[in-house]
Order: C-alpha cells, then sequence, then structure tokens
C-alpha cells in the first residue's frame, strides 16, 4: 500500500477531489421536534418520549430556536436563506433509528451557495458549500463486552432527535491539508456565532470525507469513496492521505474503484470498507407529510441576523488597524472569541496593547500550551496581562521580572496583581548601584573584557547577562546598557 508520503508528493499524474459533509449539533435545550432535553451524558433512554422514541401517533413541533442557530450559522458561512424550505422523510434502516426514517431536508433545503475562504501554500482559495440544512439526529448503538468475551449491543435514544445542521461543500478541495484548513475555519466560524460547542469528543461536531482522484487535466471526476467516523481533523488528514494513495495503487495495479463507505482505523492509519455507499434515490427522500413548509421570510431573517457576532476574519482587519499589531498577532488573539474579548478587554485598559498582545503570545499561551490548559483556565486574567504590560512599560519591572512573577502565578494558580503584592519586586534605577554591580563583573570577567576593547564589541551582550544575573533581573536594562557602554569604553 503507498504510504501517506507518497499520496501528497508532488510531480503526481493524479490530482485528488474532495468533499466533507460536517454535521453540527445545534446548542439547543430541547431537541429538533419535541421538548426532550439535549443534555449530553444523561443515563441512556431517560431524554426520550413518544416523537423521539418513533411511537405511533405522535406529531413533529419544529424547534424555533434551531431555526434561528442554522440561519445564523448558515449566514455566518455567506448562504444564502432560502425564504421556504421543506422537510423530508430519509428513509433507512438502523437499529438506533427508531421511526426507519430520519427528518431531514432534501431538494429544498434551508440555505445554499456559501463558500469559506482559506488559505493555501498557493495563496487564498474559496471553497464552495453546496448546502446547509437542518435534520434530526439518530441514536446510538453501543458496543461492549460481556465477562466471557461474548459481544452485546444496545441502544441508547438519547441523542435520537437532537437538532443537527449538516454543512455541504463543494469539491472544490484538492489536497487532505486543504480539508484541515477548511474543517480548522469552519469550526472556528461555528465556534464565533455560538450555535454549537462543536465537542468532536461529545459528537457535536462530526465529518464525512468523499474522496476521488482523476488524472490531472481531466474534467470528469473518479469514482468516490467516502470516510466515516472520523473523530479528530488530524485523523481526517491522515485518513484522506492514505485512501489517495490506496486509490493510486489500485488504478495504477488495473483495478477499479469501488464506490463504498469506509472506517478509519486510527492505530493502524488505514481504512476498511464497511458496505456500499447509497445513492439518494436510495432513500426514497419524500416531503414530510406532518411538518409545513419552514418559512423564513425577510423580516424573520433579519431579526435572527442582527444577533450575528463579528465574524473572525472581519475582528482580525479590525484589530491590526485599531491597536497597531500585525497580523500574526491578529490571527493568534482571535483563534477564539473568548480570547479575542479577553484580549480586546485588556487591550483597552492597557498604555500599549502591542505589549498586551506580545505577552499574550509569548508570555501567556507559551505557559498555557506547556502545561496542556486552555485560556479559560489561565491563572493570569486578561486584567492581570494588562497589569504586568504597564509595569513594564513605565520601567517599573524588567522582563526578567515579568518573567519570574508569570512563573510563581502559574506556580502557585494565583493571579498576576496577587503575585505582584506578595513580591513587591522594585527594579533597580539607582546608577550607583548598578555601576557597582557592573564593576564587579567586569573584576571577575578580564577576558571577555580584553576581547572587548580588542574590538568585538558583540561582548556587551554577555556583560549585560551578567549584570542582570548579578541583580537577579531587577536592574533597569536601558540603564544597564547605557552604563555599561560607558564603562567599557574607560
Amino acid at each position: 500500500m503507498a504510504t501517506p508520503e507518497a499520496t501528497v508528493a508532488t510531480g503526481s499524474k493524479y490530482e485528488p477531489v474532495i468533499g466533507l459533509e460536517v454535521h453540527v449539533q445545534l446548542l439547543t435545550k430541547t431537541k429538533i421536534f419535541c421538548g426532550c432535553s439535549t443534555h449530553f451524558g444523561d443515563p441512556p433512554n431517560t431524554n426520550v418520549c413518544p416523537v423521539c422514541l418513533g411511537l405511533p401517533g405522535p406529531l413533529p413541533v419544529l424547534n424555533k430556536r434551531a431555526v434561528e442557530f442554522a440561519v445564523l450559522a448558515a449566514t455566518a458561512l455567506n448562504c444564502r436563506i432560502n425564504e421556504t424550505s421543506i422537510f423530508a422523510r430519509k428513509n433507512y434502516f438502523y437499529p438506533d433509528l427508531p421511526k426507519g426514517y430520519q427528518i431531514s431536508q432534501y431538494d429544498k433545503p434551508l440555505a445554499e451557495f456559501g463558500y469559506i475562504e482559506i488559505k493555501t501554500a498557493n495563496g487564498p482559495k474559496r471553497i464552495g458549500i453546496t448546502r446547509v440544512h437542518l435534520e434530526e439526529d439518530a441514536g446510538k448503538s453501543l458496543h461492549d463486552g460481556l465477562p466471557d468475551s461474548s459481544e452485546w449491543t444496545s441502544i441508547d435514544l438519547n441523542r435520537s432527535g437532537v437538532p443537527l445542521i449538516e454543512i455541504v461543500s463543494e469539491p472544490d478541495i484538492s489536497s487532505p491539508d486543504e480539508a484541515h484548513e477548511y474543517l480548522t475555519r469552519l469550526k472556528e466560524i461555528i465556534l464565533y456565532t455560538g450555535v454549537s460547542d462543536c465537542n468532536m469528543e461529545e459528537g457535536s461536531l462530526r465529518c464525512d470525507a468523499n474522496i476521488s482522484i482523476r488524472p490531472r487535466g481531466q474534467v470528469q471526476l473518479g469514482t468516490k469513496t467516502e470516510v466515516k467516523n472520523v473523530n479528530s481533523f488530524r485523523f481526517i488528514r491522515h485518513a484522506l492521505e492514505y485512501e489517495i494513495g490506496r486509490h493510486e495503487e489500485v488504478i495504477e495495479s488495473g483495478g477499479k474503484i469501488v464506490q463504498e463507505t469506509r472506517l478509519y482505523n486510527s492505530g493502524e492509519g488505514k481504512t476498511y470498507g464497511m458496505r456500499s455507499k447509497e445513492q439518494a434515490h436510495d432513500y426514497r427522500y419524500f416531503p414530510e407529510p406532518d411538518l409545513l413548509p419552514l418559512v423564513v421570510d425577510d423580516s424573520w431573517r433579519q431579526q435572527i441576523i442582527a444577533e450575528l457576532p463579528e465574524l473572525p476574519e472581519a475582528r482580525r482587519a479590525r484589530l491590526v488597524t485599531q491597536y497597531g499589531i500585525t497580523e500574526y498577532d491578529a490571527a493568534t488573539l482571535t483563534s477564539s472569541r473568548t480570547l479575542a474579548d479577553q484580549f480586546e478587554e485588556a487591550a483597552a485598559a492597557a498604555k500599549n496593547p502591542k505589549r498586551v498582545a506580545n505577552l499574550v503570545q509569548g508570555e501567556l499561551m507559551g505557559r498555557l500550551k506547556a502545561k496542556g490548559l486552555e485560556i479559560e483556565q489561565s491563572p493570569i486574567s486578561m486584567e492581570g496581562v494588562a497589569m504586568s504590560a504597564d509595569l513594564v512599560e513605565s520601567g517599573a519591572i524588567s522582563g526578567k521580572i515579568l518573567k519570574d512573577l508569570y512563573d510563581l502565578a502559574f506556580e502557585c494558580g494565583e493571579d498576576f496583581p496577587a503575585i505582584y503584592e506578595k513580591e513587591k519586586p522594585q527594579q533597580i534605577t539607582d546608577s550607583a548601584a548598578i555601576e557597582k554591580i557592573i564593576d564587579e563583573v567586569m573584576d571577575g570577567n578580564p577576558k571577555q573584557l580584553e576581547q572587548y576593547r580588542g574590538g568585538k564589541k558583540t561582548v556587551i551582550a554577555f556583560f549585560v547577562g551578567q549584570v542582570m544575573k548579578a541583580s537577579k533581573g531587577q536592574a533597569n536594562p536601558t540603564l544597564v546598557n547605557e552604563l555599561l557602554a560607558k564603562k567599557l569604553e574607560e
């Protein structure tokens, strides 16, 4: 089998064509067609009623908030919201689908013709979004083993009827890396809108990938396979790399690709055939007789999109202009809505927003990453970052003192203001005291002194480091440099 590295090698005579179908669970309190709770982790089959159990008689009633969330997400993805959309029955048999059909949308979806801009090695690229439609989730099959090693399967219908949107991309994605970037941007946008938590571990965001290959320059698409149930963006990239290599090997050996659904085994880094891939007609779609057409007129649509927050790309552009930070800084600081909100609060209170941005990226995020913490778990608040930035800006503390205080804050789990109040570190600004330290450092390093006076001026950095070390980072760096330059030339 071709290795993943081989699949992305330049010069291959084949090109991949990739389309993604992303299911996003909407963050409503109740299900899409009944009043049952959507809370995750409750005991199996406790959040159910005759509607989501598929019992005869009860009728579905559409959740208004689910529609509003779907419109928000579709608008954020640059889609056209259709004034009228139709619910349909998608018929298929699964043990965890009690009605024997899923209520979804087919030929008249809620929204169409959207796009996401992604960054590639060749510059920006627009990935089209075919449609965004509403549907209900199925239940969940649970598999386990008994002590005698026999297998049993049970069904949990708590998830049955949970509201989803399905976001279907155009086959515009040309590599596993582009797929990863698309999913990253998509998740970022959805999180900004607040319509979902996108928790892949809990199944709030799930992705199916369709992949085919064709000779470079050919217009006609090849036979596609679908990879399902991949639980991370990294594994989706690996699964696509593997499938591209497998497709190439099958075709080169004279075989034919079979249209099928495959599962990815992350432990082995391979995909395995699951079942033949269904066509749309296999589902026998027909309009849902128990639901009226969904009408989102312009007045309602305007009310909904008034809730739409500033989205990541627009916010990045504004931060660059408003705070004078770089595009890289802005991209980092807007990676989540929470981080961006907190940064703006700190930047508004600080004397130098650029210094706040640098401290967040260099000092705060580095420590959080090292400890595996999210920004919400940081012991140092953004108010603390702003305070520390102002102290450095005014010369009250040095960069070395700041680093030590940040380390202590993370060690003790306390915010920066509390640590600063305890330690009361004072920067040495007395010229006489600093000169005394400089004299001691120069006397203790005659070899380096000779090198400097022999013309090797870069040695001054060594002396600066030694003075700062001797002063335990408390000497004013600007004063140290001024006095050192003067004394070394004497």
